[in-house]
């Protein structure tokens, strides 16, 4: 049985205790790909997947805000580590909207002793690059999934898979456990950052789930469930700036000769160049903080709206998500870039492991454009147009 953690602050120091442990073998990980099984075990045993579980059903129902803090910790020790349990919110986030209250019972439990969701959502393509559609057939008094899903974060040390797929045209989620008969990940994950985010690929055949762990995902009209999935992604890009940011001052303190542009001082650190240089990505990097926090609040006091409303604060909470998104964007990439120009060429040694922040930004930020989040803003602040969920 996990831990099960009871206040927003207790989730904080928690995080940061994790952190602090994942951060000394990140670099070694990531070499060598080694995943982290350990670290995900503690992780489970801490409580911290069980944050976001609802008060009525045991759990603490942290603040939105808390959860990116949380994330964002995570994410500074280890990147890949604060992807892990990326999908595994937005499955809690996603039951608490469309679960039948059976399931929400069985699945909150499963969550708050320590189990953990994985994630299976996104669809293969085929030769020609058209998806290839994960459907449930109805057996009996469940279903058959049959398919294939890739980049399945999460997927390989989960407990529960929920796979998205089609039924009548209808999106729907089933939560099949990891061992179901059938069911096979793959661990294929090859990509340059992000190297040991538990990633596969997920195959189904003829994998057979009850109707009742199948819940609806609706997708009409307003919500804030998109604005508290970006709140993820902005919390783990924040985290990878502040991890690099963190890295790169203790490489830089002890950094005696030299220095960009001159060496006029004897150290780099006394050099005022050098200290303009890097307060202008410390700069970044809280703003991007900043306005991950502000962006938390605005999802809750969204869904603390009364309804007449609601669809202007959710709207609000989108444009701040947004905004959030697209500064963490900048800030990661900068940041983890622009700091070796500080430095000399022992800074890009290979066993330092100082490149890793800039893969796994540079790979977890393709996952969604920032222009895309510079345009909602954009839009919503001329327009009057606000970014709105749609299925994907």
């Amino acid at each position: 049985m996990a831990h099960v953690i009871k206040t927003d602050d207790e989730a904080i120091e928690v995080a940061r205790e994790l952190a602090a442990g994942f951060a000394e073998g990140a670099a070694r990980r990531d070499a060598g790909r080694v995943l982290p099984e350990a670290e995900v075990a503690a992780l489970s045993d801490s409580g911290l997947l069980g944050i976001t579980v609802p008060a009525a059903h045991g759990g603490a129902g942290v603040r939105t805000a808390t959860l990116g803090a949380v994330i964002r910790e995570l994410s500074a020790a280890d990147g890949s580590i604060g992807q892990i349990p990326q999908n595994h919110f937005w499955y809690v986030d996603s039951l608490r909207e469309h679960g039948a209250p059976d399931l929400q019972e069985f699945l909150y439990a499963e969550v708050l002793a320590g189990r953990r969701l994985g994630n299976a959502a996104v669809d293969a393509r085929g030769p020609g690059g058209e998806r290839e559609r994960v459907t449930l057939r109805p057996h009996e008094d469940g279903y058959l999934v049959s398919g294939r899903k890739i980049y399945s974060t999460g997927a390989l040390f989960a407990h529960w898979i929920p796979v998205t797929a089609l039924d009548e045209g209808s999106h729907r989620v089933a939560f099949v456990p990891r061992d179901a008969p059938g069911l096979t990940v793959v661990d294929d994950w090859d990509g340059f950052g992000q190297r040991t985010t538990a990633s596969g690929s997920v195959l189904l055949d003829d994998v057979y789930v009850p109707a009742g762990r199948v819940m609806p995902v609706r997708r009409d009209g307003v919500t804030t469930f998109r604005s508290f999935g970006l709140l993820i992604h902005a919390a783990i890009d924040t985290g990878i700036a502040e991890g690099a940011l963190a890295d790169a001052a203790a490489f830089l303190r002890g950094y005696t000769k030299g220095g960009w542009p001159g060496a006029q001082a004897e150290k780099v650190v006394e050099d005022p160049v050098v200290v303009q240089r890097f307060g202008e990505l410390a700069v970044l990097t809280r703003a991007a903080r900043a306005l991950l926090e502000s962006a938390g609040d605005a999802v809750d006091r969204a869904r603390a709206a009364a309804p007449g409303d609601f669809e202007r604060l959710a709207d609000e909470a989108a444009v701040a998500m947004a905004a959030a998104r697209a500064q963490a964007d900048r800030a990661a990439l900068r940041v983890t870039g622009e700091w070796f120009e500080l430095a000399g060429a022992s800074a890009v040694r290979a066993p330092l492991g100082l490149d890793r922040h800039w893969r796994n930004a540079r790979t977890h930020t393709v996952h969604d454009p920032r222009r895309a989040k510079v345009h909602d803003v954009g839009n919503y602040h001329l327009n009057g147009i606000a970014p709105r969920s749609h299925p994907r």
